[in-house]
């Protein structure tokens, strides 16, 4: 059975304005100050400065995307792990008991200090995280700042 809902027009039979006071009361956007945010700047403008203070003027500002420096990092149990790689396809060469790193031969940037170094490792980057730098040199090798 479907349930009949009482209707504006049917609870106030009989009354010409249907509980907005006058009837002309409710003909348009006047009664409630406009339509939306209409009036912000004038008769609704207390409104605006006590609920939102924040709704008119300009925040911030956004770095052209030209100048911003995209960092690619790199962890160093991953340079860990594919040592080996790097030397047979000579990204990386042996100076004796250290192997030496060019990340730019790569596409890394920077190095930071995730993970253990097992091998005595000179990486030569543009950047370096200070556990890296401390991890790098207590495994016997250095980083190299390069640009």
């Amino acid at each position: 059975m479907v349930v009949h809902r009482k209707e504006t027009h049917r609870k106030y039979r009989g009354k010409r304005a249907q509980g907005y006071g006058s009837h002309k009361k409710h003909r348009g956007g006047g009664s409630r100050g406009g339509r939306g945010r209409a009036g912000m700047h004038k008769h609704k403008w207390s409104y605006v400065v006590k609920y939102e203070p924040d709704a008119f003027g300009k925040k911030g500002f956004k770095r052209p995307i030209e100048i911003v420096e995209k960092v690619r990092t790199i962890n160093l149990k991953d340079l860990d792990r594919q040592v080996d790689r790097f030397l047979k396809e000579k990204i990386a060469e042996k100076e004796g008991e250290q192997i030496k790193i060019t990340l730019s031969k790569i596409g890394f940037d920077k190095v930071l200090g995730s993970g253990k170094v097992t091998k005595p490792l000179i990486v030569e980057a543009k950047y370096f995280s200070k556990n890296a730098i401390k991890k790098l040199e207590e495994a016997g090798g250095k980083a190299i700042k390069v640009g």
